[in-house]
């Protein structure tokens, strides 16, 4: 079952959740993120990543039946940025990556033809640019947001979506 499919999203979760347990209690890091199959350990030293690299590798074939990605499972200083989840974290800021800017331009572009094209209605791209802008929040992305939803607004001037209408109703 894929990973984009909820179901496999939610028992994913679960069954990691002894992988969280052990990260936080057994291992007591207190900088670790987790989101379904990927995760971040944060710590200043490169010895004590690697020891509880060492240590989550056997936790996970024992006690879960499951391996860390070889090619993935990397420790890597911080101030180069970590690849999260579409982001960049630095220390002290977060940025989307171009990579992802860019797919989502694409897709933008894509929708836009297919409705002036009159192939999707509107709220299929009221939809994609609420997802956007909730993920891209998650960086310093505050100029860019607003930037974006301006050049949507030009370009459909007169649309409403109906979830923004139905909103108003309740």
């Amino acid at each position: 079952m894929p990973l984009g499919n909820l179901t496999s999203q939610f028992f994913a979760n679960v069954y990691l959740n002894e992988l969280d347990q052990f990260v936080k209690h057994i291992l007591k890091v207190r900088h670790y993120i987790r989101y379904v199959d990927d995760f971040v350990l944060l710590y200043p030293s490169q010895g004590y990543l690697r020891n509880c690299k060492d240590q989550i590798k056997q936790f996970l074939k024992f006690k879960l039946k499951i391996e860390l990605h070889p090619e993935k499972s990397k420790i890597i200083f911080l101030n180069r940025g970590v690849d999260f989840l579409g982001l960049r974290i630095f220390p002290h800021h977060t940025i989307l990556r171009k990579k992802n800017l860019r797919k989502f331009k694409r897709k933008l572009e894509v929708y836009s033809k297919e409705y002036f094209g009159q192939l999707i209605e509107y709220d299929t791209i009221y939809d994609f640019l609420e997802g956007w802008c909730a993920h891209s929040k998650n960086a310093n992305t505050y100029k860019l947001r607003k930037l974006v939803l301006e050049q949507v607004e030009k370009k459909f001037p007169n649309e409403v979506s109906t979830k923004e209408v139905n909103r108003g109703l309740n």
